[in-house]
């Protein structure tokens, strides 16, 4: 089994450098970014609702988020079994 090692990018210090390091994401990480823009933390399944993309495809744009330090996330005071995504900016 191989494992790879995903590099966090160092905190973000502009909002210019917010537009570059998304201008580098596929669409749907874009998409999924403009929802957390817009609205409270949510979770998987809420992202999924509100950007009419699949869980699958809302998974890997958070991945992508995530690993341009873009996204953090918290488990839900709801719902301690979610996590609830939220722009790291």
């Amino acid at each position: 089994m191989s494992t790879s090692v995903t590099q966090q990018q160092s905190p973000i210090k502009s909002n210019e450098e917010v537009r570059e390091r998304l201008r580098e994401l596929p669409p749907s990480a874009k998409l999924v970014a403009k929802v957390l823009e817009t609205e409270e933390p949510l979770s998987q399944g809420q992202l999924a609702e509100e950007s009419l993309l699949p869980d699958r495809t809302v998974r890997y744009a958070l991945n992508r988020l995530n690993d341009a330090g873009l996204v953090d996330s918290r488990y839900s005071f709801r719902d301690a079994r979610k996590q609830v995504y939220f722009l790291d900016v």
